[in-house]
């Protein structure tokens, strides 16, 4: 794999694929974690006189345009963290954005339009990806939590043009492999967030390698309703309960809620209640862990060594059921052990909190991240190889 280091980009064109997933709210970026840690690339490509491109997605546009994903904000924002000019263009191809960068002069800054409004992005269409590859001379790869996808932007221009890694997937790779190669007992890893369909692999693979596992959000309803217990109406993957009743569920390592916050309405707005697992009424929706929850997870992790976290404990954007996940995300900031935290609502949260300094490293991959720690191979990263 090549680095910034290993070329000259002195009056080159340069594409750069960050992942600026980032949330907006009145189109506002709210978090701008992700866009700060692009920084240091963007710089060290502008004093080295190159001309910068950026390309990034942001939300799920699945192929089309999509007014409110326009990536103005995320320029704007760029435009006063590099405190220079950033030029948003109103597509990603097409003859006004080769004329536009046509015109660039070194040290100045292009931000394309989101990539994901193509279809040809997600299918890995090869003309897309010629016409990406033909705007530059070079390709840095950044957007370390897409490396899990096969996307035209992740695995296809590498294989297209001279290409490395930029500071940032850089640090990334040697942080992760500094967890891998010195592992601490004992070893806690936490996994919540909505889908288990992503992460049941990655779980199983956990299940052998950590000495506690604890599961929340919305992915444990689906382990709860495998093990038998009524989950009133709570967001699960139907399709796989039957996966998750292969997991070890009498294992002692794996720890899933044993109380939880359940409503009959996911606003916040009506009355909720703690409830034994099994014990959800038929018209509720399990929304965070209960304090019994709270107290088994903290103990587990004020023992731990080493500690590996993804995703939320609830659905904690809503005020009412937000508890679970700040108490766990408090006591991991907390913890003396090695903290590895990824995953856009994760460092959502820990930001809001104002806890992400407290964490030993923040990766801006969350599935990527989990991926990555237990050696399944990532596209994004392979075509560098």
């Amino acid at each position: 794999m090549k680095f910034l280091k290993d070329f000259n980009f002195k009056d080159k064109r340069v594409l750069v694929r960050f992942g600026f997933d980032v949330p907006l709210k009145d189109g506002q970026v709210t978090n701008d974690f992700r866009i700060r840690t692009g920084v240091p690339t963007i710089e060290y490509l502008l004093n080295q006189g190159a001309k910068v491109i950026l390309l990034t997605h942001l939300g799920r546009p699945n192929g089309q345009v999509v007014e409110e994903l326009r990536v103005d904000p995320i320029g704007q924002k760029l435009a006063q963290l590099i405190d220079k000019p950033v030029k948003k263009l109103d597509d990603c191809i097409g003859s006004a954005v080769v004329q536009a960068i046509e015109q660039m002069k070194s040290g100045q800054v292009i931000l394309l339009e989101n990539v994901q409004f193509h279809p040809g992005e997600k299918t890995k269409d090869p003309s897309f990806i010629n016409l990406l590859a033909s705007l530059a001379d070079f390709f840095v790869f950044e957007a370390f939590g897409q490396a899990h996808r096969d996307y035209a932007s992740i695995s296809g221009l590498s294989k297209k043009m001279p290409s490395c890694a930029g500071l940032l997937l850089e640090k990334e790779i040697e942080n992760l492999h500094q967890t891998m190669d010195k592992t601490e007992h004992p070893f806690v890893v936490i996994i919540g967030g909505v889908k288990i369909s992503t992460k049941i692999k990655v779980i199983k693979n956990y299940l052998a390698k950590a000495d506690n596992l604890i599961l929340g959000g919305a992915l444990a309803n689906t382990v709860i309703r495998a093990k038998g217990f009524a989950i009133g109406k709570s967001i699960i993957e139907e399709e796989m309960v039957a996966q998750a009743e292969k997991l070890e569920l009498t294992n002692n390592k794996l720890h899933i809620p044993v109380d939880v916050v359940a409503s009959a309405d996911p606003t916040g707005k009506s009355s909720s209640r703690i409830a034994p697992v099994g014990k959800t009424e038929p018209e509720e929706m399990i929304l965070d862990i209960g304090p019994d929850t709270v107290h088994l997870f903290n103990q587990i992790i004020a023992q731990a060594k080493m500690i590996v976290w993804n995703g939320p404990m609830g659905l904690f954007e809503v005020g009412a059921f937000n508890s679970g996940s700040e108490q766990v995300a408090r006591a991991v900031a907390q913890s003396s052990a090695f903290s590895l935290v990824g995953g856009g609502d994760t460092i959502c949260l820990l930001g809001e909190l104002d806890l992400l300094d407290k964490i030993d490293h923040v990766s801006t991959g969350g599935g990527a991240m989990l991926k990555f720690l237990v050696n399944e191979k990532l596209p994004g990263i392979e075509a560098l190889k």
